[in-house]
């Protein structure tokens, strides 16, 4: 592919890196050539002083956010009249049958006319010290502002796909670095994974001891180019057995400060959070909990089993939604049985749909015991229902759950009580769930999941499917 500099007031193309095919006499036609010359002459993506991007550290390093954002709409736009022309050089070259190496060469112009001008500034920027954090914290910025509609427009979303896609490479694992967090790590480590955990936030600094100390471990990826900068953070717990409540993992106190490695045969993934994000959509997740089942085998070979305790995000959201369009369509639920909506009624003295969703949405209906008894058998087959049943083109509906089944995890259990905060409760009302990693079997799984959209579940969840079909109506 043809990259080009920024020379002066204009792009000039850079020698290629694929040679040319021997005997390539083709050229561009005057008219796209000169099509090119008007095209370089447009605006150029936005840089600082002497066409350096200008940010907090110095150049070629982070500028603030609303600069980069408008500089990056700016310069996402361009013009594909010249791949056009090309296309139809292409379609002709075809028909007049002319020889290889003539259609090859027109076919590598076309695909150096489809890629946008700003690409080659990005690969130029990736070569310079400080470039790849300048780039990863622009892709941030147009998330961010995509999300928040701040910038817009198809140029923009293609410029953070573009982005996207050069990360990937990039950040691909043989640039990586696998790093363990101890209570000796650097104070600005142990800072950053404290502030980045989106799971379950850290409260203090005793509390962060507990978390790297003994019978607990965290890993994450750090970048040849960004050392000792936390990419992806996985916090594990080492138990006995599959843990079924985060309360026994975050709260608790370990027994002791010298482990006992004869009680540890269960590695417990109950954590895993995206530090940056501008690597959102770049595959890391998958690659860090595969790096560090290695590393537990290595350091501890008993470990036999492989589980993660999950949350269950947006569960409570759907089922709100849920009752709300039966009530509209057919003016009652169908999702509780007759006698669940008696001894909802007989609690709250009303069992309408309205009641039950004021009840799902206020976290005081924890703190009635008889409520809570009531609503554990139908929430968790409506529960279990969400992760295997709904479905988005195809696969899980929760990106949770979606993104440990393409992994190759099976559905292993789903926990009645299992995070009793009120984040937990207004979540998934309190429920969480163990996807467990069988590694014979993990590739087959996910192969299975990915192709046929099949889901792996245990017979814990089958059951609750079962029931949800047998006593719930959608």
């Amino acid at each position: 592919m043809r990259e080009q500099w920024w020379v002066g007031q204009k792009w000039e193309p850079k020698v290629s890196r694929i040679q040319e095919p021997t005997g390539c006499t083709a050229k561009a036609p005057e008219s796209a050539l000169r099509e090119r010359e008007a095209l370089s002459d447009e605006k150029a993506p936005a840089t600082g002083h002497g066409g350096q991007p200008e940010t907090r550290h110095g150049r070629c390093e982070p500028a603030q956010s609303p600069v980069r954002l408008r500089h990056a709409q700016d310069g996402a736009r361009h013009q594909p009249n010249s791949a056009t022309l090309f296309s139809l050089s292409i379609g002709e070259a075809r028909e007049q049958q002319r020889e290889p190496g003539a259609l090859l060469q027109a076919e590598d112009r076309l695909r150096y006319y489809l890629n946008p001008q700003y690409r080659g500034l990005f690969q130029h920027l990736g070569r310079l010290e400080g470039g790849l954090r300048f780039l990863v914290e622009l892709r941030g910025d147009l998330v961010e502002g995509l999300a928040s509609k701040a910038v817009d427009g198809p140029h923009v979303k293609e410029m953070s796909g573009v982005l996207k896609n050069m990360l990937s490479e990039w950040f691909s694992t043989g640039f990586l670095n696998l790093e363990r967090v101890t209570w000796q790590s650097p104070c600005e480590v142990l800072q950053k994974i404290s502030d980045s955990e989106a799971v379950h936030p850290v409260r203090n600094w005793v509390d962060m001891k507990r978390r790297v100390g003994s019978y607990r471990r965290c890993y994450f990826f750090s970048h040849c180019a960004i050392p000792g900068e936390p990419l992806i953070v996985l916090h594990v717990a080492l138990t006995s057995d599959i843990s079924s409540s985060i309360q026994a993992i975050v709260k608790e106190v370990p027994p002791s400060e010298t482990e006992d490695t004869d009680k540890i045969t269960t590695a417990i993934f109950y954590s895993i959070s995206l530090t940056q994000q501008g690597l959102q959509g770049v595959e890391l997740g998958t690659y860090l909990i595969k790096r560090v089942v290695k590393e537990l085998q290595k350091e501890l070979p008993q470990i036999k089993t492989f589980s993660t305790l999950s949350p269950i995000p947006g569960f409570t959201k759907w089922l709100v939604g849920l009752l709300s369009s039966q009530t509209k369509e057919l003016e009652r639920n169908e999702l509780f049985t007759e006698s669940e909506r008696q001894e909802i009624c007989e609690i709250t003295g009303d069992s309408t749909t309205e009641t039950l969703k004021k009840l799902l949405n206020n976290n005081e209906w924890v703190r009635s015991e008889k409520l809570v008894k009531v609503l554990h058998s139908p929430l968790m087959r409506l529960c279990a229902w969400y992760l295997y049943g709904e479905k988005h083109r195809g696969y899980a509906l929760n990106p949770v759950a979606n993104f440990h089944l393409q992994n190759g995890s099976v559905l292993w259990r789903i926990n009645w009580m299992a995070d009793t905060s009120p984040r937990g409760i207004a979540a998934s009302c309190g429920m969480m769930v163990n996807y467990r990693y069988f590694l014979e079997e993990t590739a087959s799984n996910s192969a299975a999941y990915l192709g046929t959209k099949q889901i792996k579940a245990s017979e814990q969840v089958l059951s609750l499917v079962s029931q949800f079909q047998q006593n719930s109506k959608l």
